[in-house]
């Protein structure tokens, strides 16, 4: 059988800094998709490098005192270095300084010269280094780019033009007979509009700096960097073209939607089928950006809460195409809500029943609940956050089986089986997402003797003050417990039995509870100050959640929470208590 080919690239990206997470995202979410096609049996390319060339390289080279392609090779490990840190698996990492590149771009001006497109002028206009792009007055934002937010240049000089304006007709037919051309579908209209209203021959050559490839019909002049730049996917992956995607950044569209199929039409190659612009990550709502002060390196990303929570958040936080602002606070609540508490703790939990009581072979009708074409479908529209919610889903369902069976008293080896089965396809789909993760749970799941292993995502606590709108510490809302977690667990009858201020906290008390025979004492920090006095707590029955992780709260290892009612605010809390008569150590729910 013929494998499927599939092609997917990222931009290839200026080496004048180190990646930050802007860089990542694309860059994880071209791998997932590489993994996910490999899956599936594809025959894969994956794509990705840097673009070495340019004005901005040259300056940026010329103030650290080196020669360019100096410059650039002491940055290359550095990109390589954090792609295997986030464990992107491409196929291929080009840099346009590749003599192989280069000689492909020079037979395509050739080519495109030689079909008439190419032609000598003088060129002024508007130019920002940042972008290595010309603005005209309108695109400007009081004078400045719209972008950098710095000054533009007024450029004068000989140049070859690409005749851009002659493809514009043969751009808006592209558009209106591939509808999947330009994704997704609302970045579409902003294009056709503007190719409407008129496009402008293009300069594609310099001669005021000679870092570039020289054309080869006049060596006084080097490309300008989008002819030389964009032909990378071409160069780079001549087997597998035409891409089946290029994943870019919402910056960079008219360039790859515009310019390159104009590029590619005119010197007789096939188009790719789909340009992806996705949005922006930004930090109070300004994009990342070292010019902006707004950066996150993927070094900075990673430290968080690892590899895998940091890939599972990026596809998981927003849609694939919008604009998402980013916190290391809700990384983390998704690590602790989303990783630890339903994957982990399914994981965890279904290990430990079936190393204490085996497993008996059944048919897997649970596994039905799982809708795997549903997931295809959306995987091929580019919907990762969807994916990811349907595969949580089911972890929930996973959960809730375990907790309807009741195995911890029925033993039931054939419920454990399919539980079993369901957690291997559920590492399966989270492959291309969270590949060291899915790569434990397949080798734990898939061993002759299933054992309960290390935590596979331990939790995190988020260091903040809580000011007054907050919840108070140790105090767990009902808006933050689905109907999953309820399930997952452990509420137990308790009596507060001594009740201490802690040093300098000016709403914690130290609780010590009797949770009864089986569970013992109990010690929790609790954010009552507030609203209790010791005198009329002490003795008091509460509901205790007695399985969670600890925490550590001024010093002190807080062992679970307490369950209460509060107003909106939080302006009013009360202890839900139990009736008075009723056991310490008796389960809730």
């Amino acid at each position: 059988m013929i494998k499927k080919k599939f092609y997917v690239t990222t931009p290839i990206y200026y080496p004048n800094d180190i990646p930050h997470v802007g860089h990542a995202y694309t860059t994880i979410v071209a791998d997932v998709l590489a993994r996910w096609n490999r899956l599936k049996g594809n025959d894969v390319f994956f794509l990705t490098g840097t673009d070495d060339h340019g004005k901005k390289i040259a300056e940026t080279a010329k103030d650290k005192g080196k020669k360019p392609k100096e410059f650039v090779d002491g940055l290359i490990p550095v990109f390589k270095e954090n792609w295997k840190s986030l464990n992107i698996d491409y196929d291929k990492f080009i840099r346009t300084t590749d003599k192989d590149h280069e000689k492909v771009v020079q037979e395509m001006l050739q080519k495109s010269f030689d079909n008439g497109d190419i032609y000598k002028g003088n060129y002024e206009g508007l130019y920002c280094v940042g972008c290595e792009a010309y603005y005209t007055e309108k695109d400007l934002e009081d004078g400045r780019c719209p972008i950098h937010k710095k000054p533009v240049e007024l450029i004068k000089e000989e140049s070859y033009f690409f005749k851009l304006s002659k493809y514009q007709d043969k751009l808006l037919k592209l558009y209106g007979k591939n509808p999947n051309f330009i994704l997704p579908k609302s970045k579409k209209n902003e294009i056709v509009n503007r190719v409407k209203e008129g496009l402008r021959d293009l300069s594609i050559s310099r001669t005021s700096f000679d870092w570039g490839v020289p054309l080869p019909f006049d060596k006084k002049h080097v490309c300008y960097v989008w002819f030389d730049a964009l032909f990378n996917y071409y160069s780079g992956g001549k087997k597998y073209w035409p891409a089946n995607v290029h994943l870019i950044g919402k910056d960079i569209l008219w360039f790859h939607s515009v310019y390159w199929p104009a590029f590619l039409m005119s010197v007789g190659l096939d188009l790719p089928k789909t340009v992806f612009a996705h949005g922006w990550w930004t930090f109070d709502k300004e994009k990342i950006s070292k010019s902006r002060g707004k950066v996150l390196s993927v070094k900075e990303l990673i430290s968080i809460a690892g590899v895998d929570s940091a890939r599972y958040f990026l596809c998981r936080a927003t849609p694939f195409g919008d604009d998402g602002d980013f916190s290391e606070k809700a990384l983390i609540e998704r690590h602790n809500n989303e990783l630890a508490n339903k994957l982990g703790n399914l994981v965890s939990r279904v290990s430990g029943l079936i190393e204490k009581f085996g497993i008996e072979k059944t048919p897997n009708k649970f596994i039905k609940k799982l809708n795997e074409k549903k997931i295809e479908k959306l995987f091929e529209n580019y919907e990762f956050d969807k994916v990811l919610n349907e595969i949580f889903a089911f972890i929930d369902d996973c959960n809730e089986y375990v907790q309807s069976k009741k195995i911890w008293e029925t033993k039931d080896k054939k419920a454990l089986y399919e539980l079993k089965e369901s957690i291997l396809k559920i590492a399966e789909l989270l492959q291309a997402f969270i590949p060291e993760s899915a790569e434990k749970i397949t080798k734990q799941f898939s061993a002759k003797n299933i054992k309960k292993g290390e935590i596979l995502f331990k939790k995190i606590e988020i260091d903040e003050k809580i000011n007054k709108n907050e919840k108070p510490e140790g105090i767990m809302t009902m808006s933050e417990v689905t109907f999953g977690d309820w399930e997952k667990l452990d509420l137990r009858v308790a009596q507060i039995k001594k009740v201490e201020d802690i040093e300098g906290a000016d709403k914690l008390y130290k609780v010590e509870l009797d949770v009864g025979k089986e569970i013992g004492k109990r010690i929790i920090c609790a954010g009552l100050k507030e609203y209790y006095s010791k005198e009329d707590l002490k003795g008091k029955k509460i509901i205790y959640f007695s399985n969670l992780a600890p925490r550590k709260m001024r010093g002190i290892e807080s062992q679970g929470m307490l369950l209460a009612a509060s107003t909106e605010g939080h302006k009013k809390v009360v202890l839900i208590a139990p009736e008075k008569d009723i056991e310490l150590g008796s389960r809730v729910g």
